[in-house]
């Protein structure tokens, strides 16, 4: 009787899953049912999830991650660009511009009249409720008082001034012992170099000296060589982005949670493209570039902003370069590869897992979304020469009402379309020594899934076994799959395994959506063996999904769910 209670409550709880205003609530119930792993043996049918969207990820598992609601018709981002544009008083305040107090804010704070600050700007944000793709009760969290963690935490990328322009009401008024202050100043260290630039007390303390990055440089009569010493080992040839613009070169160094910048103005011009050669063992960098005038050079160059500094990644503004749109190819009916060329000045590589963002300007108002790249092709021809180092490619389903897309659609080759530099906290460390790789997607949520499958047959040692289960609505939406049979015929490490919700009468695959029992039968979990779990698609399936693997007794340290 005991057991059949507990069937029926968890049953009932994800029966109702999309009924609750905040499902973060359901993620820790399934936490807490962890001990209760029989449960996780049961066929419970999910809710229908919605399209699956490379454009949207959910945080990493352990972290709360931001919900996508269905909005009412005619409350898409274009409608509320439309609103924006329509000359509407969107404040109150015809046209006034006020000082606002911390008491001022905090009487603001219903559903009707909610103030918000972000960044020391306060913002009515009522009118923006029923446009908000996150839903009211999240901008709710955000009634009455400063935003900005809360805002961070779930799209940093977003140009918020553009989006609610209309809507400012003013500065946050700055008051001695106040408790709603301005964020504190990143944490900047300004490490000694061959160039230094004078800097304030650094707010956190330095490293030990013998693991802060540095640099020198070296040159003859045709090139000058910037070598970059980061003092540990590097994950891959990725982790560093050179841009050289006119003669400004800006030079940023991942490592982990941190980031390393060069930027300088160089004494005299170079040619280009520059060549990047990283040395991961010793974690070693090295910059080469061609003199325009072939002559010794007295100095390097005058620093710029940030120039020599360690600074934490989240604290620093994204980059973006120019890219020229080159090819687009059709993957299904609604999804197409998009080869973008980075600048000639460039040299980008996106690491496996990570994403970029697209940002460009649609009726006068930013718009900025994540994808993951994808390689040229899932199977590699030795026979043809590999992908240009430039180039990125972004598989990218069109939607009916997608603002982004639909501009991306209708782009021509030759257009242009700004990138940003890598973004995202997979790292390949975390399939080190694993011999069980398991990845679970839905719809677009394959494609960070492309490249880490390519990694883990031609670079993990210990990989066994990878396994694949993709979930679509129909067989004409299953990306690539003529080149996933392909590579599951040529390298017996790896399985794949279609499902489709809505499969025609032809169909002898599996069918129906994520639930316990189908995971249960796809996870092998031979004993001594190590595992990992990596999840992506919509938000709805990656929660549900994270759920059912707690409650089968995966721990946090086994499981990625990919974000954006």
């Amino acid at each position: 009787m005991y057991k059949l209670q507990w069937d029926v409550v968890f049953t009932r709880v994800i029966s109702c899953y999309w009924l609750l205003p905040n499902r973060c609530r359901i993620q820790g119930f399934l936490r807490n049912l962890g001990c209760l792993r029989r449960v996780a043996m049961m066929n419970v049918p999910a809710q229908s999830f919605p399209a699956a969207s490379s454009q949207q990820r959910v945080a990493p598992a352990g972290q709360s991650g931001r919900n996508k609601v269905a909005l009412k018709p005619g409350h898409s981002l274009m409608d509320w660009i439309r609103v924006a544009k329509s000359g509407q008083d969107l404040t109150g305040l015809r046209g006034r511009l006020l000082e606002v107090t911390e008491e001022e804010l905090q009487k603001h704070n219903t559903r009707k009249d909610c103030w918000t600050c972000i960044r020391g700007m306060v913002y009515n944000v009522s009118p923006y409720m029923e446009y908000h793709p996150g839903g009211e009760e999240e901008l709710l969290k955000a009634a009455g008082i400063d935003g900005t963690d809360l805002f961070d935490q779930v799209h940093r990328w977003v140009n918020y001034e553009s989006m609610l322009k209309e809507c400012l009401i003013g500065r946050m008024a700055v008051k001695v012992n106040t408790t709603l202050r301005a964020p504190p100043p990143p944490t900047l260290i300004l490490l000694p170099g061959s160039l230094t630039t004078p800097s304030p007390q650094p707010s956190a303390p330095l490293p030990p000296k013998d693991v802060r990055p540095s640099y020198d440089w070296f040159q003859t009569d045709v090139t000058v060589n910037i070598v970059v010493y980061t003092k540990r080992k590097l994950p891959n040839s990725g982790c560093a982005i050179v841009d050289l613009q006119d003669d400004i070169l800006r030079m940023e160094v991942l490592l982990g949670k941190m980031s390393y910048m060069l930027h300088l103005c160089l004494a005299q011009k170079v040619e280009r493209p520059v060549a990047v050669q990283t040395a991961c063992a010793v974690g070693k960098i090295q910059v080469s570039m061609r003199k325009v005038v072939k002559e010794k050079w007295a100095e390097l160059g005058e620093p710029r902003e940030f120039h020599n500094s360690l600074l934490r990644k989240k604290d620093r503004a994204l980059f973006y370069r120019e890219c020229v749109l080159v090819s687009k190819t059709a993957v299904t009916h609604n999804t197409w590869v998009f080869r973008l060329q980075l600048p000639r000045g460039t040299a980008m590589h996106v690491p496996v897992g990570k994403h970029i963002y697209l940002k460009t300007l649609i009726e006068d108002s930013e718009v900025v979304k994540p994808y993951t790249p994808v390689d040229e092709t899932l199977v590699p021809d030795t026979q043809h020469s590999t992908q240009d180092a430039a180039d990125l490619f972004l598989m990218i389903k069109v939607y009916p009402d997608g603002v982004l897309t639909q501009h991306l659609n209708k782009l021509n080759i030759g257009d242009h379309l700004s990138v940003s530099s890598p973004d995202g906290p997979f790292s390949c460390r975390l399939l080190r020594e694993v011999t069980h790789l398991y990845l679970l997607a839905a719809g677009t949520g394959f494609t960070p899934m492309a490249r880490v499958i390519r990694f883990a047959l031609q670079d993990l040692g210990s990989l066994k076994k990878t396994k694949l289960m993709f979930f679509n609505r129909q067989e004409r939406d299953i990306l690539w799959r003529s080149e996933l049979d392909r590579l599951a015929a040529k390298d017996n490490r790896l399985q794949v395994e279609y499902v489709l919700s809505e499969p025609c009468d032809k169909w002898t695959g599996r069918t129906g959506r994520v639930e316990a029992s189908m995971l249960t039968d796809f996870l092998d979990r031979p004993e001594g063996s190590k595992f990992f779990v990596c999840v992506c698609g919509p938000s709805a399936f990656t929660e549900l999904t994270l759920g059912f693997l707690r409650l089968q007794g995966f721990h946090e340290e086994e499981i990625h769910a990919f974000q954006g």
